[in-house]
């Protein structure tokens, strides 16, 4: 006898595993929505800049372009990790040295922001403050923008290492918080481009 399918539940048919997972999806989404905020900055801070009869105005402390340069680098090697991270865990899930790379990401990031915040306390012992000038409203309206995202993406690859160490992560929570880590590397280039180098 025949058996028939149910309409909503039961398993699903081999091959019909959707392509991107809700997890996935929601993060695309999320991230979506930031990237269009980041631009609405960006955009206020051209139009300022460019009106400016002198950017950065005079007597303004000057950014750290050569430290924060290479410390892009460790951003940047921390996207790779995450990338080797995440196939490494496709193939043999919960490794040691799939835990060894995320954790290694997750230290990348911590130098990262680290570095960022020993030279926020530089630029503010030299006199470049929220209320100094435009200029320093859009350096730390920006710049921190971007490092509350990397803190909050640094908390997220520690969870995803607690639930790796525990043999309990799921690919789709993996997908999500590396989409969500990428964003944080993808988007730092640019921003060091406009602000830093401007």
């Amino acid at each position: 006898m025949k058996t028939l399918e149910p309409a909503y539940g039961g398993h699903s048919r081999p091959g019909s595993e959707p392509k991107i997972s809700n997890s996935a999806l929601g993060m695309i989404a999320f991230i979506g929505t930031e990237l269009m905020f980041f631009a609405a900055l960006i955009s206020a801070f051209l139009i300022i800049s460019s009106a400016a009869e002198a950017w950065p105005p005079e007597g303004q402390p000057r950014l750290p372009i050569y430290v924060t340069a290479l410390n892009s680098l460790v951003l940047f090697a921390s996207g790779w990790m995450m990338f080797k991270a995440y196939q490494s865990f496709k193939v043999t899930s919960f490794s040691e040295g799939t835990s060894k790379l995320v954790k290694t990401t997750m230290w990348l990031g911590i130098i990262f922001v680290a570095v960022q915040g020993i030279e926020w306390i530089r630029l503010l012992s030299y006199g470049l403050t929220m209320t100094s000038s435009q200029y320093g409203a859009f350096f730390y309206l920006i710049i921190g923008t971007h490092a509350i995202h990397a803190i909050g993406a640094v908390i997220g690859l520690r969870r995803l290492s607690l639930k790796l160490e525990k043999g309990i992560l799921r690919l789709e929570t993996f997908q999500a918080v590396q989409l969500f880590w990428f964003f944080v590397v993808g988007v730092w280039p640019i921003l060091y481009v406009l602000v830093y180098l401007s």
